[in-house]
């Protein structure tokens, strides 16, 4: 009887597993290092110039200065809230933030107005040499608002304005009108710039919806509204965060102002406030006074960005 030899199947040996981490590691720390190193100097300048004064600020404005009898040293000693307290008492400072407050309701829409306007106008293909309108657009903006300040200035004066005939007849630079007229001065810097803005997020646009709707009998002003304008809500809502804590900065134009009009005090606008106070000097008031508008300014800003999501988002 003969037996027959059964063969087993050799064992697979077990497969040893490939190492596939170590050049994916290796390329994540890579992109990690090439992302500090571009980072890396702006963190550090937004640190240096933005975080610190920030926290210095807020720390000058806990302190006091107090002196031992009437020509001793003065000494900064720390004195809590009280800064503060003196803050929130303050009416010029109170009724300069409600100035401003004003300027900005009327201020601010008229100038998004007119950069929107002129933003749909040059994307329109209605103007030719669109490249010169840009750069004639925005060249008010690359003015200083100093320089931008003093050159308005001697046209609203009456003896020395060339429009003699409006100055004579409308007092430009009194107290009631003199608010409206540095508020024509910013309007004048910052169109050109919130209309390259607003340009920018029309271009971004695709043409296929443009040529969409004129295949489908829509005219020009039917697209800018309903299709343009909806579009570009974004940039608009950031050119409108811009704005309002541009208005609440309001700075060169008033004080120079100052020496055109009467009617503007060191305390006509918050920023001025704290101008003055540091020119005393009392920094650490004007510290406090910075902190409060820092934060009123954030609020404000704050509340509109909200407001706007739930229209959005209903």
């Amino acid at each position: 009887m003969t037996q027959v030899a059964t063969t087993q199947p050799p064992q697979a040996e077990p497969a040893v597993p490939i190492e596939r981490a170590g050049p994916a590691r290796r390329g994540r720390h890579r992109y990690a290092r090439a992302v500090t190193v571009f980072v890396a100097p702006f963190a550090v300048l937004f640190l240096l110039f933005y975080v610190v004064p920030i926290v210095y600020a807020v720390v000058q404005s806990l302190y006091v200065v107090q002196r031992t009898g009437t020509y001793g040293p003065a000494q900064e000693v720390f004195g809590g809230l009280a800064q503060y307290r003196l803050v929130f008492s303050d009416g010029p400072f109170w009724a300069s933030v409600g100035r401003m407050l004003a300027f900005g309701a009327v201020q601010v829409p008229i100038m998004l107005g007119i950069a929107l306007a002129l933003a749909l106008l040059l994307d329109s293909g209605l103007v030719t040499g669109r490249r010169f309108f840009r750069l004639a657009f925005f060249v008010p903006y690359a003015v200083p608002g100093v320089v931008a300040a003093i050159m308005w200035g001697f046209l609203y004066s009456p003896n020395l304005s060339p429009l003699k005939p409006i100055t004579s007849t409308v007092d430009l630079l009194s107290a009631d009108t003199v608010l409206w007229s540095i508020a024509n001065v910013v309007t004048w810097v910052y169109v050109g710039y919130n209309m390259l803005i607003i340009y920018s997020a029309l271009m971004a646009i695709p043409t296929e919806l443009h040529e969409a709707a004129r295949i489908d009998g829509a005219g020009r002003l039917w697209i800018a509204w309903s299709i343009k304008i909806p579009l570009v809500m974004p940039a608009i809502v950031l050119t409108t965060v811009f704005s309002i804590i541009g208005t609440l900065q309001l700075l060169a134009e008033p004080q120079v102002f100052r020496s055109f009009s009467s009617a503007v005090s060191s305390t006509y606008t918050p920023n001025l406030t704290v101008f003055s106070l540091s020119a005393i000097p009392n920094f650490n008031l004007a510290a406090a006074f910075s902190v409060v508008l820092a934060l009123t300014t954030f609020v404000l800003s704050f509340a509109f960005l909200k407001s706007t999501q739930r229209r959005s988002n209903p």
